[in-house]
């Protein structure tokens, strides 16, 4: 009597941890999704810019630098000395070019000059440290 008393209370035991934790699991994973979601859109924009930049512009600028001109960084200080002071500045040269430099409106899709913009901005308010 005793045994069985015990075990039917297990059973309930068992039954409520397990409704519980699957429960918790899928409020983890929505959770995850919304936060996956929300983060997505800019990640992935500036993944985008980095492949772009990677593609296209490290042959001449690694890290930030440049290794035709050195007065022609991507550098915090060198942009702002340039007026290139914000993405959409940068967007421009992207697509136009200047002086020695071929713009790439042949090759980028719309909008992509504006995410390697917005990947080299970031890059440069962050001094071009990685990580």
């Amino acid at each position: 009597l005793i045994p069985s008393y015990f075990d039917a209370q297990m059973v309930t035991l068992r039954k409520l941890i397990y409704k519980n934790f699957f429960r918790a699991c899928t409020f983890l994973m929505l959770l995850e999704i919304v936060l996956i979601n929300r983060m997505s859109a800019k990640t992935l924009e500036a993944l985008s810019g980095e492949r772009l930049f990677i593609q296209h512009c490290s042959g001449c600028h690694i890290n930030g630098g440049n290794v035709i001109r050195r007065g022609r960084t991507l550098k915090l200080e060198a942009l702002k000395r340039r007026g290139l002071d914000n993405p959409e500045a940068i967007a421009r040269v992207a697509l136009e070019g200047v002086g020695i430099m071929d713009g790439y409106k042949d090759v980028l899709k719309d909008g992509d000059n504006q995410l390697v913009a917005n990947w080299i901005w970031e890059q440069a308010q962050n001094a071009w440290i990685q990580g």
